[in-house]
């Protein structure tokens, strides 16, 4: 139960407090007054969207509290979040900044998931506004899951796990499909790649240099043979003038004679001597390599050949050779990864046709509790919109069967007639305004009673009804409020006079002194309890009856009750007293 809300620097509101009552608590007030923030601030400290601009202008944060009588629920969900608990109450704190918003329970500091799990055991906010969420056939089938229990949100939790596995199991399956055919063509191209390469018979990464320089040799083998023999000639053997070899012949015999006379010069003689070995081994190397010069026509073109395959193949796999032979051993390591054991594609199949039976039963289950709770709704929406002043209602939760989602297989609707011999039709496309407002009533109110929160809030729920619908929503309001705290804000006298505990909204506006300057006008929000005269005059005041005493200059008229709007609201409250005297 909500005992208390404290508001500061919230929207218009400066600083507000309110206690609250067991029983049927309602709040009234003109239209703009302010109701609707203090619903707001309420829903902003159990974790409900708000931005900076809450902030009421010339203050930098705002601040909410509620403070909650703990129930069995609320303080297993204390314990199991590990958050202190000394008192009888449970106090949910907001902060909001300029810069950041932080929620506390208890002094500690909570997260938005802890907050929405702590709200959902604490109260429940149905605005009139809600009833576009009727037309959306996902939330429709959201709140029968609801009303369905924690069995069926169990289940629809395994269909959900079930339908993930299966879509990732198709998945799987188009990809290996999609890889398979595209392994196949890597496996075509790699392997006449590597056919090209092996029948190259690549060895060694210097065939190609050897070979161009074999083809210079034996494509000048002439001009080589002319060359070294005239090389020969002059080191080694030459008819026409001395060699080489002759004259260092003849400058050994020369510094021998000398090195008798004069050692010193014995290593120069030696240099000379180690010359002449030298150009003797050498004329006899370039006369060997010219006798064995010939020339080869056939292996001249068999190396030009081998050439130009060579290059071939370093334009396409290069661009040297070394990287060509490289190449071979990449695409051997390719075609073995490529044709390595991988899960069949029957496999797969096999798999996804398992997780698809899988997911058929278990959401054939999930429809099946839907079917049970659907049943169990309806009985229960057209006992409560009977009382609503409904008497000839029909209702009925259509599911049809759809592909698989994530939600299961079911596609929910609910048919609705509110007349007698008329067909059943979607609740969306027939229901009036104050019809909608009494079958979102009823619609709440069934999910409430197996909802372990013990606070129920109605933002305006009556709207677009009047006279008999009116005492009809009065009527179900305070029954709903002897095992629920309801608190309610409403523009029905009628409602209003069945409160418990009534309170009136109103909005003010005051000068505020500014030095040096021309007073400042700010709006403030302010909450008073009513009993006795005060709520037999708002009461009339509400149902219109007011007569008009002062006309301010640039301002509102003041009004007052008439007599006849006094003694309608005298009549309210004794007939409210009654219908409360047979209740109880």
């Amino acid at each position: 139960m909500l005992k208390q809300l404290q508001i500061e620097n919230f929207a218009l509101i400066e600083k507000l407090s309110l206690s609250l009552f067991p029983g049927l608590n309602i709040l009234t007030g003109e239209t703009g007054a302010g109701k609707s923030i203090i619903l707001d601030a309420l829903d902003c400290a159990l974790g409900g969207k708000v931005s900076s601009r809450v902030i009421r202008r010339g203050s930098d944060r705002a601040v909410v509290q509620a403070w909650f009588a703990v129930t069995p629920p609320v303080q297993a969900w204390l314990q199991t979040e590990k958050i202190p608990h000394a008192t009888e109450d449970l106090v949910c704190s907001r902060e909001i900044t300029t810069r950041s918003s932080r929620s506390k329970v208890n002094g500690t500091v909570v997260n938005k998931q802890q907050m929405q799990s702590l709200r959902e055991l604490l109260l429940e906010i149905t605005a009139q506004g809600q009833t576009v969420l009727l037309a959306q056939p996902d939330t429709q089938r959201e709140w029968l899951d609801n009303f369905g229990g924690e069995e069926l949100l169990q289940v629809k939790a395994e269909v959900r796990q079930l339908y993930y596995a299966w879509e990732k199991a198709q998945r799987t399956l188009q990809e290996r499909q999609q890889r398979e055919e595209t392994r196949l063509q890597q496996i075509d191209m790699f392997q006449y790649q590597l056919k090209e390469l092996e029948e190259a018979n690549l060895t060694d990464p210097d065939e190609l240099e050897k070979l161009e320089q074999e083809s210079k040799r034996l494509s000048y083998v002439v001009d080589l043979q002319t060359q070294s023999y005239a090389v020969y000639q002059i080191l080694y053997q030459n008819d026409d003038y001395p060699a080489c070899i002759d004259l260092l012949g003849e400058a050994e015999n020369i510094l021998s004679r000398m090195t008798t006379i004069d050692d010193s010069l014995t290593p120069i003689l030696e240099l000379i001597q180690s010359a002449l070995a030298q150009v003797a081994e050498a004329g006899r190397q370039i006369n060997a390599y010219g006798s064995n010069l010939e020339a080869d026509p056939d292996r001249l073109d068999l190396v030009a050949k081998r050439l130009r395959q060579l290059k071939q193949i370093c334009r396409k796999y290069g661009p040297t050779l070394a990287d060509a032979i490289a190449s071979a051993a990449k695409l051997r390591q390719y075609l073995h990864s490529l044709t390595e054991e991988e899960q069949p594609l029957a496999v797969l199949e096999e798999q996804l046709q398992l997780k698809a039976e899988k997911l058929r039963t278990v959401a054939q289950t999930l429809t099946e509790l839907r079917r049970a709770s659907a049943r169990l709704l309806e009985r229960e929406m057209v006992k409560g919109l009977q009382a609503l002043a409904m008497e000839k209602v029909q209702f009925e939760v259509q599911i049809t069967p759809i592909p698989p989602t994530p939600s299961g297989c079911d596609q929910v609707q609910f048919l609705f007639s509110p007349n007698a011999g008329e067909p059943l039709q979607p609740l969306t496309e027939i229901a009036s305004g104050g019809e909608m407002s009494r079958f979102l009533l009823a619609l709440k109110t069934c999910f409430a009673a197996s909802s372990p929160v013990s606070t129920l809030v109605f933002d305006e729920i009556d709207v677009g009804v009047s006279g008999r619908v009116a005492q009809s929503i009065a009527h179900y309001l305070y029954r709903l409020s002897r095992r629920q705290q309801v608190l309610c804000v409403t523009h029905q006298p009628i409602v209003a006079a069945i409160a418990d505990h009534h309170f009136h909204v109103a909005k003010h506006i005051l000068s505020e002194p500014k030095e040096g300057g021309k007073a400042k006008e700010r709006t403030y929000v302010t909450v008073s309890y009513l009993e006795g005269e005060s709520r037999k005059h708002e009461l009339a005041q509400i149902a219109g009856g007011v007569d008009v005493t002062d006309k301010p200059k640039g301002g509102r008229p003041k009004t007052t009750a008439s007599a006849s709007a006094l003694a309608f609201a005298e009549s309210l409250l004794e007939q409210a007293e009654q219908l409360k005297l047979s209740l109880a």
